[in-house]
């Protein structure tokens, strides 16, 4: 499966039937929302993230020339291939926590080797997770008139409120987590956490 992201630079109405249109499986439609993380004092987050699933490359770059050229604002664009891990009790959405690598690692084979091997055990353990996926990004077509995001990994772990979020950030897994994260082999360049309020759109 593949997720197209789209970070707009403003907070635009979204028509779910124009979502419905692109062939996509399902969207998650992300707004800013307060969730306390004490490890991390992050800047702010961006008001509008689409995150389109399709089942093929081929299907997403077709939405990105048809229905998604009529989007309008500014957008940066990035084409990922997602990888889903189990978690305790499975549930739709309603808060997730976007994280994502701009990168790069020195080694980024070896990076991402080491974070899939040890980082996900850790994230669902948190308490009340509802959904975990990574995102590993792909060579993909866009159109011309968009910017790129090129970062080298994306991820999320989800939950039923943004209270649900804080107390999973608030536990003491994070603390393992944060241990992990300083054993990563070396890498630069921004990691960025933004908690988001999620609305799931599916297909009629």
């Amino acid at each position: 499966m593949f997720s197209l992201f789209l970070v707009f630079d403003e907070r635009l109405p979204i028509d779910d039937a124009l979502l419905a249109s692109t062939g996509m499986r399902k969207a998650h439609v992300y707004t800013p929302v307060r969730a306390s993380d004490p490890l991390l004092d992050e800047a702010a987050p961006p008001p509008l993230v689409l995150q389109v699933y399709f089942d093929e490359l081929t299907g997403l770059e077709a939405a990105c020339r048809g229905p998604f050229a009529r989007l309008g604002g500014s957008v940066i664009a990035q084409a990922m291939a997602v990888r889903r891990y189990p978690v305790p009790v499975p549930a739709d959405p309603k808060c997730t926590y976007l994280v994502a690598y701009d990168g790069p690692a020195e080694d980024e084979r070896a990076w991402l080797a080491h974070y899939l091997a040890h980082h996900p055990p850790l994230m669902a353990r948190l308490p009340g997770i509802r959904e975990l996926e990574i995102y590993i990004r792909v060579d993909w077509v866009a159109p011309a008139a968009w910017r790129r995001a090129t970062c080298m990994q994306r991820n999320k772990v989800a939950f039923d409120s943004a209270g649900a979020l804080a107390a999973a950030l608030s536990s003491p897994i994070r603390l393992e987590m944060r241990a992990d994260f300083r054993s990563l082999p070396p890498f630069s360049g921004a990691v960025t956490h933004y908690p988001m309020a999620t609305r799931v759109v599916r297909p009629a």
